[in-house]
């Protein structure tokens, strides 16, 4: 298993820059992957999105540019720049660019959890 991206050992980096917007899709950069959780950056394009799921552990969002509307166990909220949200485990939750959004994805899984993959969807 891959445990940090070793590029950042000791330096300072600007979350923003490590990860560009492509068109018509999703970007991801996984900074850190331990057993504990994980942290990863995504650039989503306008109109794109990661489709419904459920997790087994937490998850915090926290925007770091644009607009996004994230949806959990039925409830929508739009998060601009700056804001975060808690998707909790075991809830289904859905996100969507609203305008062009970058992210931070950190995870926090129980002991003995691995780790789960997620797809994207197009619904621009």
């Amino acid at each position: 298993m891959k445990r940090r991206d070793k590029a950042f050992d000791t330096k300072m980096s600007k979350l923003t820059d490590l990860v560009d917007y492509q068109d018509g899709a999703v970007v991801s950069r996984e900074i850190i992957n331990q057993k504990s959780g994980s942290v990863t950056l995504f650039a989503f394009d306008e109109g794109q999105g990661l489709s419904e799921h459920m997790a087994p552990f937490d998850a915090m969002v926290y925007l770091l540019d644009g607009e996004a509307k994230i949806t959990i166990s039925g409830n929508s909220l739009n998060l601009k720049q700056g804001e975060m949200i808690i998707m909790p485990a075991n809830q289904l939750h859905s996100l969507k660019a609203t305008k062009r959004f970058k992210m931070v994805l950190t995870m926090i899984k129980p002991c003995g959890q691995e780790s789960q993959q997620y797809g994207t969807e197009d619904k621009g």
